[in-house]
């Protein structure tokens, strides 16, 4: 009887550790386009971001009808930045894009450029700490930032919460 149990005990293991490693497998590589597209899925199914930046944030655009974020890993080579264009649509801040750089010039009195290291994304915490003890690094409309730190908090959280593989980049650098 004890026997069975331990077998049937490996056995739903194995079979619990192989789903999670599929999945790990499945996920598209962090950072890339396609995670970045999935990002901005994330983006419109959180309502912190689509209502809490429906507001002067998102119509602050510099006139081009969208903001802005660049994103990118510090620390991984391998890894390109990505971006993703916010617009107020339908009353609500609205990821429009998610995907590799399209190559227009930043304005930083509008858009957003973040970086940090794998392992800073994946464990962000609190935003202002994580800019002060510069496990977060940041350019763009500072004081802006500050006046929606719900809502970029929630942001940089959704980072870590949007599944994708790291293997190609083991997690390396300050919060490794």
């Amino acid at each position: 009887m004890k026997l069975k149990q331990v077998f049937l005990s490996a056995t739903a293991a194995t079979f619990f550790f192989s789903n999670v490693a599929l999945a790990a497998s499945t996920s598209p590589v962090f950072m890339s386009p396609d995670w970045a597209n999935n990002l901005c899925d994330a983006w419109n199914q959180s309502t912190d971001l689509t209502t809490g930046l429906a507001g002067g944030w998102v119509h602050n655009d510099g006139g081009k009808g969208y903001k802005t974020l660049k994103v990118a890993d510090s620390v991984c080579t391998k890894s390109a930045p990505v971006e993703l264009q916010i617009a107020f649509k339908d009353g609500k801040a609205i990821c429009i894009y998610g995907g590799a750089i399209k190559g227009a010039a930043m304005d930083y009195g509008v858009d957003y450029s973040m970086w940090a290291t794998t392992a800073n994304w994946q464990n962000m915490g609190s935003p202002m700490t994580a800019m002060m003890f510069g496990r977060l690094n940041f350019q763009g409309p500072k004081w802006e930032a500050m006046s929606n730190m719900g809502p970029f908090g929630a942001f940089l959280h959704l980072v870590a919460q949007v599944p994708g593989s790291v293997d190609y980049c083991p997690p390396v650098g300050q919060g490794a």
